[in-house]
């Protein structure tokens, strides 16, 4: 077994408050040079729900979940809490760690894919950490492989979809007169859009889109296949923000819902938000205000499936993936469900790398 003192769980991060707004945004674009007016224009949509991002409370609720599931599997693992852009900060985590003599730390990222902002900015932040605290010597930061086709986040999303889809097509849903057909549903499956280079750069090998859309299309057809077979379904995106001359993947969700409409042969959207692990204020925005609304105004009828959040297989799922750590389970046996699994392990961050007998 590997030897590890405790759980980093590691996040976005988001305001708690009015008068954390403005401030959280400042972080999030540290280093673009956006003046306060443009972030007031996004601080809108936090501000419609009193300056408070959902994602803190859900990584409250998921991090007692995971204690509660690694308490059952008799798994002694204390869980840290760590964010990019908010309170708790990752260097407040790692330092509070190793003042508890924590000091091998197995980081679990609530980013299932691979793109920079999921991986790459995310060991940024942990060597960030290791650097403010004066700990690269002694702190040791591993990390979960993403988990993208990992059973435990494709099951909550074939839930979803598959209820979607009998909730559409259920007379007794919202009358006969609105049943739909399977025939008349369209799945769209939702990310969030990133710049086309950085697509790119995430797996060249993988073709246009690189590692990010190679992992998102595999897993939507995992999910429809299990789920919503024969419907069909399309790879859509969200979310966009920047410089409008950098191209960014499409389509957008809005524009792909329109042309559904104007096509005439689909009656009926489910959304499947399944690059959040949880409903981030993208998802309560984006797809719950903005989404939802432009179905309404095409005369479309949308359902739109929860994310993974504390389901418990998802739960369980995350600490399959710890244990797979734990016991240095090899790839060949560890789950996955698409082709491309399973993700390859990442190289640690910090000095000691080295593997000791389990207490």
């Amino acid at each position: 077994m590997t030897k590890y003192d405790a759980i980093l769980l590691s996040s976005f991060g988001g305001p708690e408050g009015q008068d954390d707004v403005i401030p959280f945004l400042r972080n999030v674009t540290r280093g673009r040079g956006v003046p306060d007016e443009r972030l007031e224009e996004v601080a809108h949509h936090y501000r419609v729900h009193g300056g408070v991002s959902p994602i803190n409370e859900q990584n409250r609720q998921l991090r007692a979940a995971l204690e509660a599931e690694l308490a059952r599997r008799g798994i002694d693992l204390p869980i840290h809490w760590g964010n990019r852009n908010w309170d708790p900060y990752f260097a407040d985590a790692v330092r509070d760690a190793h003042r508890a003599g924590h000091d091998r730390l197995l980081a679990l990222v609530t980013s299932a894919y691979t793109s920079y902002s999921g991986v790459g900015q995310y060991r940024e932040d942990f060597e960030k950490a290791l650097a403010e605290t004066d700990l690269a010597d002694v702190v040791t930061i591993d990390r979960i492989r993403e988990y993208f086709d990992h059973p435990g986040f494709v099951t909550p999303l074939v839930e979803g979809v598959d209820a979607a889809v009998a909730e559409l097509t259920s007379d007794s849903s919202a009358g006969a007169a609105d049943a739909v057909a399977r025939d008349d549903i369209h799945v769209l499956f939702v990310t969030h859009s990133i710049p086309t280079a950085a697509a790119a750069a995430s797996g060249p090998q993988f073709g246009t889109g690189g590692a990010y859309v190679a992992q998102h299309c595999a897993v939507a057809h995992a999910v429809s296949e299990a789920a919503a077979a024969g419907i069909p379904w399309s790879l859509v995106y969200q979310s966009r923000s920047g410089d409008p001359r950098t191209p960014w993947l499409e389509p957008d969700i809005n524009d792909a819902i329109a042309d559904l409409a104007a096509a005439g042969d689909t009656r009926a959207v489910i959304i499947v938000p399944f690059g959040f692990v949880s409903d981030h204020m993208e998802v309560v925005w984006d797809l719950d205000n903005e989404a939802l609304s432009t179905a309404a105004d095409n005369e479309l009828r949308a359902v739109r499936v929860p994310t993974p959040g504390t389901h418990p297989a998802f739960v369980a799922g995350l600490v399959d993936l710890i244990e797979e750590r734990l016991n240095d389970i090899a790839p060949e046996r560890r789950a996955h469900v698409t082709d491309l699994g399973p993700w390859p392990d990442h190289e640690p961050v910090g000095a000691r790398t080295d593997k000791v007998e389990a207490r």
